[in-house]
């Protein structure tokens, strides 16, 4: 049976792959966190809500593999990949999709996350957004 930390990130983890953003947000604390790899923080439901969902039309195959994940107390540290491909919509270069190493940290309280951190160098997800902004 799984620790309650490690079924909470795997439940939020699931919710951010089914790109399901009231499902994630049930499983976010009322104060919840969400830090960008910019280290650009964004607290509140209302707000969070409205950037995934700009997010997941941005990228609408967005993925987050774990290949591994370590919890300690209340928190969950994981690593693996990101990816997504912008607008769905792939040249034929491929230069629209990307898949990048990246790290999460997950603090998780009673049950929900509290914080959920990204550590990725993005800088070739924003050359693609840059690059397509009359698709935006």
């Amino acid at each position: 049976m799984s620790h309650p930390v490690e079924t909470a990130f795997n439940d939020f983890l699931a919710a951010i792959n089914a790109h399901d953003v009231e499902r994630m947000l049930d499983l976010m604390t009322d104060d919840h966190t969400f830090t960008d790899a910019a280290d650009n923080a964004v607290t509140g439901k209302t707000q969070l809500r409205q950037g995934w969902k700009v997010y997941f039309d941005w990228f609408p195959d967005y993925t987050v593999d774990i290949d591994e994940a370590i919890s300690y107390g209340n928190s969950v540290a994981a690593f693996g990949h990101a990816s997504g491909t912008f607008r769905g919509l792939r040249t034929t270069d491929g230069f629209n999709f990307w898949k990048l190493p990246a790290a999460f940290k997950a603090e998780i309280e009673n049950g929900k996350i509290k914080v959920w951190q990204v550590y990725a160098d993005t800088k070739i997800p924003f050359e693609i957004i840059e690059s397509n902004q009359s698709l935006q």
